[in-house]
């Protein structure tokens, strides 16, 4: 897959099947969406191509919003090129882009500079300053333009429409499986190890202490079923989100406890793949009930299947 960060360094003339969107968590309606892409892509000869924006818009329109995203931008990356698109663009959304029409953008930019063929929207998808590209004007511009334009229905699951911002909320209301179920895949969170308390050994559950970006939403507080990849293994574990209230926290902290694992990990890059959910978090009255917990949380995670 190539990856272009402006429209410059793209110097092919060759004819595009495009999509463009957020693409926020890569999730089963964008796979319907890439999978519709290279369908047409390989029927009409054409190079497939994904145009998605970094920052998120509503980093740029509402600074102050607190909006956290289901991927980083290199998750997105990785995501993108297991469905073998052959070009992505990863525009920053600057001043300049930002104040295109709809008009303008697709005359200078999809057409003008990408050479698109074949338009590929999702079922609710506005752009251009003021939300003033939609299907109805791509629709007018695709005859003059010599372009087909296609609008994707919304794919369901439970009759609702599958979306980021529902998986967000599924998320942060700890709904582990219907949000994995939305995404097609587990949700993962990766950083880096780091020190932190080190109160985990002292009652034998050690944990590692995750750095995650600050972009990255979070589940809900609590317990968690997760899945941890080490150094290219994998291993069962037991995860926090929260602020350790039993010793009087007061950090958001993401600890795990990697079940049959021994070794120094400080430093390392590992991923969590979060697979249920164990409940929320508890303030316990003191660490020998804490201890009972986790013995429980243990027994529910070497059990569970994945």
């Amino acid at each position: 897959m190539n990856i272009f960060k402006n429209f410059k360094e793209y110097q092919s003339k060759k004819p595009l099947a495009l999509s463009l969107g957020m693409f926020d968590g890569v999730h089963l309606g964008h796979k319907y969406i890439i999978d519709e892409l290279k369908k047409v892509g390989s029927e009409n000869y054409l190079e497939t191509a994904i145009l998605t924006f970094w920052p998120h818009p509503r980093f740029v329109f509402n600074p102050d919003e607190d909006l956290k995203l289901l991927n980083t931008i290199e998750e997105k990356k990785f995501l993108m090129e297991k469905y073998d698109i052959h070009n992505l663009f990863v525009k920053e959304f600057d001043d300049e882009f930002r104040n295109l029409t709809g008009e303008e953008f697709v005359r200078q930019i999809l057409i003008d500079q990408l050479n698109v063929k074949y338009l590929i929207i999702g079922y609710d998808h506005s752009f251009g300053k003021n939300k003033s590209g939609n299907f109805e004007l791509l629709q007018k511009l695709s005859t003059e333009l010599d372009f087909e334009v296609e609008q994707m229905e919304a794919i369901n699951i439970h009759e609702n429409n599958i979306s980021s911002t529902k998986i967000r909320n599924a998320l942060l209301a700890g709904n582990i499986k219907t949000a994995n179920e939305m995404l097609g895949y587990p949700y993962s969170v990766s950083g880096t190890v780091v020190h932190g308390k080190k109160l985990g050994r002292t009652i034998g559950y050690p944990t590692a202490n995750i750095e995650t970006e600050s972009i990255k939403l979070l589940p809900k507080k609590g317990a968690y079923i997760v899945e941890v990849v080490v150094k290219g293994q994998q291993y069962k574990g037991m995860l926090s989100v929260g602020t350790n209230p039993t010793v009087n926290g007061e950090k958001l902290t993401v600890e795990v406890y990697i079940l049959d694992f021994e070794g120094d990990i400080y430093n390392e890059s590992i991923t969590v793949k979060f697979r249920d959910f164990l409940h929320e978090e508890i303030k316990f009255e003191g660490l020998d009930k804490l201890i009972e917990r986790l013995d429980e949380d243990k027994k529910l995670t070497e059990n569970f299947i994945f």
